[in-house]
């Protein structure tokens, strides 16, 4: 080996020591700078938000005084919002009642009334109500009654809610889709149904719609899908408006694509809900002579609503924190919707978008984050318009671990790279916000969100961002 050679060997030896010795945050700076000139990135803007989790100290920031569109993560600050306004306890109640009176033989002379309270998990699959359970529930405490003949209606009382569906923030694209379900004062099995569809034999033939499940009769739905090429998957969107009874079915949909359907927004569950209980009791002879209705159809039409007589069957939802499991882990839109109107009439407001965000915004700026770095359209995160701080969203996620509901809240956040974090993703937004521990004990808050990159595979990346902490 000769003289010139040792201090080489040296220097090697102090560039690997150094890059050795580099701290978590170094690397994460290096590789959020790495992933900032990707050509991905060139016409995007990017936010990086770590907190450390034990004092709240910003470890590493980047545009964090930045506000943008967020997708899905703006859920994290919705649960966090209504398990600490309304409880982590919290439940909605539906009742099933009658007006006017039972006579000797049995005739009802009046209606059956489905009151909602918003509960927006009523005959959802994923809780003990399903929809069978209800239908189930509601039929015995009609036969409990002696009522063997309805003259009158079956009707949805959604009235709590008010009559605006969607937030004014939504697109057209997604409102007729299932994660565009509107909420109701008398939601029913998640506002969604099923189509059920087959591609042709060849690109540009038109896909067979095969039926919807349940069966929608009072829908008119028009079918102008075509096949895709084979691997192009689902690309079929429905085009259904709140309340409406004509959908079209566009898009395409990939010849050999292994699913089988793509769910739609029911346009007016509490229409949907009565609907069901009606021919239910229908098939079991006990017949309405009135058509199936809602108290909104009602105030349409001028028709007066009459009191209730009695109450005859109550059912109770899951509590919050079990509605905010799902609400994170499957992100469903509806959820985060109706938190919002909760919220609103918890303030003693109206059941609006607009004045639930009102009471969210006063809720987080008593705890000292600036109204401003929350530009907040909906419940969701669905809305492109949302404009939030990754600072803001890391402050919300660093002072819910003080709450006693903190742990079913953590719990619910889903687990993407090897953390506990909530995804977001909208056109051209993909973003990540939630927990992690590092193998060496370090406790971090991270948030990170890019908005108007180019192509696709971008989670990866921030991924690769991500793992430095690792």
């Amino acid at each position: 080996m000769s003289k010139r050679s040792i201090p080489s060997l040296l220097i090697l030896f102090f560039i690997g020591s150094f890059a050795i010795a580099q701290t978590p945050i170094q690397k994460l700076e290096k590789a959020y700078n790495t992933f900032q000139s990707d050509p991905q990135t060139k016409y995007a803007i990017s936010s990086l938000c770590v907190l450390d989790a034990n004092t709240g100290t910003p470890l590493f920031v980047k545009n964090e005084q930045i506000g943008l569109a967020t997708a899905s993560t703006l859920k994290v600050i919705t649960a966090a919002t209504a398990l600490s306004i309304l409880g982590k306890d919290f439940q909605y109640q539906t009742t099933l009642a009658y007006t006017g009176n039972i006579t000797n033989d049995g005739i009802l002379k009046g209606n059956l009334v489905i009151i909602g309270s918003g509960d927006p998990t009523l005959g959802s699959d994923r809780y003990q109500n399903k929809e069978n359970v209800v239908l189930t529930e509601w039929v015995n405490a009609v036969k409990k009654t002696g009522i063997k003949r309805i003259e009158g209606a079956v009707i949805g009382d959604d009235r709590i809610f008010g009559t605006q569906t969607t937030p004014e923030g939504w697109t057209w694209q997604d409102m007729g889709n299932y994660y565009g379900a509107g909420t109701s004062g008398l939601s029913w099995r998640e506002n969604q149904f099923d189509i059920h569809l087959k591609a042709g034999s060849r690109q540009g033939d038109e896909a067979t719609m095969i039926k919807t499940v349940p069966e929608m009769p009072y829908l008119k739905l028009r079918n102008e899908l075509k096949t895709g090429v084979s691997g192009s998957g689902d690309n079929a969107y429905l085009f259904l408006p709140p309340y409406g009874n004509t959908a079209y079915l566009r898009g395409t949909w990939g010849i050999g694509i292994r699913k089988s359907s793509i769910s739609g927004a029911i346009p007016d569950p509490a229409y949907d809900c009565a609907y069901r209980l009606q021919d239910t009791l229908k098939l079991l002879g006990i017949v309405s002579t009135q058509p199936v209705t809602t108290t909104r159809i009602m105030a349409l039409n001028g028709q007066d609503i009459a009191n209730i007589t009695q109450k005859i069957s109550t059912i109770t939802s899951p509590t919050l924190s079990e509605i905010t499991y799902w609400f994170l882990k499957k992100s469903v839109n509806l959820y985060g919707e109706t938190m919002l109107k909760t919220l609103a009439l918890k303030s003693g407001k109206t059941a609006s978008t607009a004045d639930g965000v009102d009471t969210e915004l006063k809720f987080w700026a008593a705890k000292g984050i600036d109204k401003n770095a929350l530009n907040i359209i909906d419940g969701s995160g669905l809305s492109p318009a949302n404009r939030i701080t990754t600072l803001a969203v890391a402050d919300v996620l660093f002072q819910a671990q003080k709450e006693n509901w903190f742990g079913d809240y953590y719990k619910a956040f889903p687990e993407y790279n090897g953390m506990k974090i909530k995804s977001g993703t909208i056109n051209n937004v993909s973003a990540f916000a939630g927990y992690y521990t590092s193998t060496a004990g370090n406790k971090y808050i991270i948030v990170i969100n890019v908005n108007n990159y180019s192509g696709s595979g971008i989670n990866k990346k921030l991924f690769t961002v991500l793992d430095a902490l690792k």
